[in-house]
């Protein structure tokens, strides 16, 4: 659930549909905050246009959630 302890950051994590076996194809987002100051924990596919990201919270800080460093690769026109 969405009360899960997320313990690191995702690391070029590549978001596939439900269902889907292959190569991942252009508009399969690629996620990653493997960098120092990324907070993106966990990305959960809803639909094409529509993702669940969960943000780590503050390494100085747990109780916080006040801003996100991640990038997304992968993406196609008009995605």
């Amino acid at each position: 659930g969405s009360d899960d302890i997320i313990a690191g950051n995702v690391s070029k994590y590549i978001v596939l549909p439900a269902g889907y076996c292959g190569q991942p194809k252009k508009g399969h987002l690629v996620f990653d905050a493997c960098f120092e100051s990324g907070n993106l924990g966990r990305v959960d596919h809803i639909t094409e246009f529509e993702y669940d990201l969960f943000i780590r919270p503050d390494t100085c800080n747990p109780r916080f959630r006040v801003w996100f460093n991640f990038t997304v690769e992968n993406v196609k026109e008009s995605q």
